[in-house]
C-alpha cells in the first residue's frame, strides 16, 4: 500500500490556552485530580492534524498563521474532502499507475479539518525549536552511519510510513528486513512515539488510563500501548526496547516522561539508539492536553529540538486494530524478489 503525505497545515480546530478560565464561575480552570491525587489525565484523545510536523517554506519562517489563512486552508480541506466523496464515474479509463496500485480511497481518510490553535496562534508546524520550525542539521556521522545501515536493515528510519519506497540492497532478503509498521508490529511515522505523532492520515486516537505506579497510553493505529513506570529507574543501557523504556513523574499538574533505551530497529528519522525524549502532559482544559516534546541525540542531531501539539477528548469509541490476517502481500513481495535475483544472476 502506498499513501501520499500531504504538507498542507490543517487538523482539527483546537483552542489551547495557557490558563483556562470556566465560563460558568469565571474562575481559573483546575485539573481534576485521581483519587489518589494525580492530575486526571485520563480518557480517549484525538490528535488528528494536519499541521505539519516540521514548518513548509511556504510559511514564510512564521510561527503562525493569519485567522484568513487558517480559514483558506480549511476551505481547501473541505473541498477536497467533498470532491473525493463524489461517486466514481462507472464508464471511466482504467487509471494509468505506473506500478502503483493506489491504497486506501478517500472513505478511510481522518486527517483533520484545519490548523490547531495553541495560545491563540494557528501554528504553522508542531516543531517550535529551533525557531525556524525545520529538524536540525543531521551530522555527518549520523548520515554516516545511516547509509550503512541499509541492507542491514530497511532504510534509515524504520518508522517509514506505508507511502516510503522502500529499497536498496538487502532490503527484501527477509521478512524482519521489512519495516515494523510494514509488517503491523508498530505504529508508522512514529504514532506510537515516543514522540507520539499524528499520522496525517487515519487512527489518530490515544487513550490514557492511570494508577497510582503507573500511565498507560494505548495508541489506536497498530494497538501500541506504551507502559511508564511512575518514580521508577532505567534498567541497564543494554537492554534495548522499540518504543524505549518510560519512567515519569509529575511536576505539579504536568507528567513529565523520559524514555531512553531505544533498539536500533525503531530509529526515528534516523536517530541513533542513544537518542532521549522528554515528553510533557498536561491537561489545559476540561477538552484538551497540551502534548510537548523535546528530543536529544548529540550523534545524530546538531541541536535539541522541541515540538508541540494539542489533543482533544472525544466520546467517540477505539476499535480493535487488525492488519495481516489472511495477508499474503508481504510472501508475495519476497517471492517476487527472489525471481528477479534469478534474472539478474542469469544476465550475461
Amino acid at each position: 500500500m502506498r499513501v501520499r503525505l500531504f504538507t498542507l497545515v490543517a487538523g482539527s480546530v483546537i483552542a489551547v490556552a495557557v490558563a483556562a478560565v470556566s465560563a460558568q464561575t469565571g474562575k481559573p480552570w483546575a485539573a481534576a485530580r485521581t483519587a489518589w491525587g494525580h492530575p486526571d489525565l485520563q480518557g480517549i484523545w484525538n490528535a488528528a492534524t494536519l499541521t505539519p510536523l516540521e514548518r513548509p517554506d511556504t510559511a514564510g519562517g512564521k510561527l503562525s498563521l493569519t485567522k484568513e489563512e487558517a480559514d483558506a486552508i480549511e476551505r481547501t480541506e473541505r473541498a477536497r474532502v467533498e470532491l473525493r466523496a463524489r461517486p466514481s464515474d462507472p464508464n471511466r479509463a482504467a487509471p494509468v499507475t505506473g506500478g502503483a496500485v493506489g491504497g486506501y480511497n478517500n472513505f478511510w481518510i481522518d486527517r483533520g479539518t484545519s490548523a490547531f490553535v495553541v495560545d491563540g496562534q494557528h501554528r504553522t508546524s508542531i516543531i517550535v525549536d529551533p525557531a525556524d520550525g525545520k529538524i536540525p542539521r543531521m551530522l555527518p556521522e549520523a548520515q554516516r552511519r545511516n547509509r550503512g545501515a541499509r541492507g542491514t536493515v530497511v532504510r534509515p528510519t524504520s518508522d517509514a510510513p506505508e507511502s516510503a519506497a522502500v529499497e536498496g540492497p538487502g532490503a527484501f532478503d527477509d521478512p524482519e528486513l521489512r519495516p515494523l509498521g510494514e509488517r503491523c508490529l508498530l505504529g508508522f511515522g512514529s504514532t506510537s512515539g515516543p514522540p507520539t505523532l499524528p499520522n496525517y492520515f487515519y487512527n489518530n486516537y490515544k487513550q490514557i488510563v492511570q494508577t497510582p505506579d503507573h500511565v498507560m497510553i494505548l495508541i489506536e493505529m497498530v494497538h501500541d500501548a506504551r507502559i511508564i513506570r511512575l518514580n521508577g529507574q532505567h534498567p541497564p543501557a543494554s537492554i534495548k526496547k522499540w518504543m524505549g523504556d518510560s519512567i515519569g513523574r509529575f511536576e505539579g499538574d504536568t507528567l513529565v516522561v523520559e524514555t531512553t533505551n531505544f533498539s536500533n530497529k525503531t530509529r526515528f528519522r534516523g536517530s541513533s539508539d542513544q537518542m532521549k525524549v522528554i515528553e510533557r502532559f498536561r491537561r489545559v482544559g476540561e477538552d484538551t492536553i497540551l502534548y510537548r516534546f523535546t528530543i536529544e541525540d548529540p550523534s545524530t542531531w546538531a541541536t535539541p529540538w522541541t515540538g508541540e501539539y494539542p489533543w482533544v477528548a472525544t466520546d467517540e469509541m477505539m476499535y480493535e486494530y487488525a492488519c495481516h490476517e489472511g495477508n499474503y502481500a508481504l510472501g508475495d513481495i519476497l517471492r517476487g524478489e527472489r525471481v528477479l535475483d534469478k534474472e539478474r544472476t542469469a544476465k550475461p
